[in-house]
């Protein structure tokens, strides 16, 4: 896997950066993470070389000075919104948030739920969490927002929001996923922060897409695919372009709310500090690239996995038909197809030679293997030990592990658990493996090569279970899926 992107230099420059404008806000600055924080997946595979945990990195080296908002939209906990890439719904995920930033000892302040109105779910969990321990404040939703700038900045407006006590000068302000309503928290607070006679700023902590690419470099194309359930669309900054006769690339919303943002932050602070949309941002992503050539190609397999996603998502009912149209579109923009994607054509015929589901898996090294259904493994199973055969030098022949090991695996899923399919899952086998490589030399060195499958690229001819879904994520291959189910039936075990 080629490398396109140096964090050190990214982080050292955005450092820099937040630290000019902490300096320009002399009392309290509220800081809006866009994006992951912990696991910015997305970036670590647009800009190979990225480090999922790059974010983090930053906040603790400012860890002293700084305090986490966690903020999640009420309605998402209400319909239960779960993040894609890790299965698991928002109300989840503040909780996995709020311990991973206690483990890396970085202070959570609160947690603030937004467009409350009383829901059962969002109320049940505000009593949750302050069962834990952790303090909950409320914001409400607010008539006209955000065009009735004089009602929304007014004692009916934020004035009726919680203001969220916080004790450090930074404030970093992130959520489980977009739509939360980070910037309309930071906001509110400006609007208390104010009342109280503090100096407060706001700024955000952007990564895509990256303001000083081109409109339609892959990589700000590929945050355009990752966005089409949210009608993102990139553009030229107006404002930027006017301000500094400079070319930045922005997003619709951004520039959008732009106008009313400026009046808010006049009506707030007597003064707008931002001439532009992009100004508002802190983004030095783009120093940080390397290679364009390996990010550029990069960027361009994402796009591919986005579309094969909202593919499945269709059949879900997740995403729209619009959302497919829309990515067909930025790969005829990027001038890529799906033949691009060498597992798919491999994973299709090795289904069609056998005439049953399959799955292709290309190594780091380009190297393909693939996996068919067998009587004992799924074809999930079979691609991850065929996969690391390739790696450990053996014959795609050689028994890892034996059918002593896993009949009674199967025997314990169909007669004492109930489950119909005795194949075992891409877990179950990792744990069969496990098992065999305790006695088995052989075994032991195939096993000892699960690592080395970061980075690798998966087709199933089939839509997964999450189970798998799951381990191939925790190994770190990118995956996609043909939208098809393997049986006929409506409803389908996840």
């Amino acid at each position: 896997m080629r490398i396109g992107f140096d964090t050190d230099i990214y982080l050292q420059k955005q450092a820099k950066h937040i630290e000019e404008r902490i300096e320009q806000f002399g009392g309290k600055l509220y800081l809006e993470f866009g994006g992951k924080l912990f696991d910015d997946f997305h970036a670590s595979r647009v800009l190979p070389g990225f480090a999922p945990d790059a974010k983090m990195q930053m906040l603790k080296k400012l860890a002293d000075k700084a305090e986490v908002v966690i903020v999640i939209n009420a309605d998402d906990i209400e319909e239960g919104k779960v993040r894609g890439d890790l299965g698991i719904t928002y109300d989840q995920d503040t909780l996995r948030l709020i311990d991973a930033f206690r483990e890396l000892e970085v202070f959570v302040g609160s947690v603030c739920i937004t467009c409350f109105r009383d829901q059962p779910a969002a109320l049940a969990f505000k009593n949750k969490l302050i069962g834990l321990g952790i303090p909950v404040f409320l914001h409400y939703p607010i008539k006209g927002y955000p065009s009735d700038i004089d009602h929304v900045i007014s004692d009916e407006g934020y004035g009726k929001n919680e203001y969220i006590e916080t004790t450090r000068p930074l404030v970093v302000v992130t959520a489980p996923g977009p739509g939360s309503g980070k910037m309309a928290t930071c906001l509110s607070q400006l609007y208390h922060e104010h009342k109280r006679g503090t100096n407060a700023g706001y700024v955000k902590y952007e990564t895509f897409p990256v303001w000083n690419l081109p409109l339609k470099h892959p990589v700000n194309l590929a945050y355009e695919a990752a966005t089409a359930n949210l009608n993102d669309v990139n553009m030229i900054d107006p404002y930027h372009l006017e301000a500094y006769g400079e070319i930045a690339v922005n997003y619709n919303r951004d520039v959008e709310v732009f106008p009313v943002l400026s009046a808010m932050f006049e009506k707030l602070m007597n003064s707008n500090p931002y001439k532009s949309p992009t100004d508002m941002g802190v983004n030095m992503v783009g120093a940080g690239i390397i290679d364009d050539e390996a990010v550029r190609d990069a960027a361009n397999a994402e796009i591919i996995r986005r579309y094969y996603q909202a593919l499945a998502g269709v059949k879900t009912g997740i995403y729209t038909k619009e959302c497919i149209e829309k990515i067909e579109l930025l790969m005829k923009q990027a001038k890529i197809s799906i033949d691009d994607r060498k597992v798919i054509k491999k994973a299709l015929d090795k289904a069609e030679e056998t005439g049953h589901p399959a799955v292709a898996i290309e190594l780091n090294d380009g190297t393909l293997v693939t996996g068919k259904t067998s009587a004992l493994l799924g074809s999930c199973s079979a691609a991850l030990l065929n996969a690391i055969k390739a790696h450990a030098g053996l014959e795609k022949e050689v028994l890892l592990i034996s059918p002593d090991v896993i009949e009674p695996v199967q025997r314990l899923k169909t007669n004492v658990m109930g489950n119909r399919n005795p194949r075992l899952h891409a877990d179950e086998t990792l744990i069969a493996l496990c098992i065999s490589a305790e006695n088995d030399p052989i075994a032991k060195l195939a096993y000892e090569q699960l690592e080395k499958l970061k980075g690798a690229e998966a087709h199933s001819t089939v839509m997964l279970s999450q189970v798998d879904l799951d381990v191939y994520r925790k190994l770190g291959i990118n995956l996609t899926c043909e939208p098809r189910y393997q049986g006929k039936k409506l409803y389908h075990k996840k």
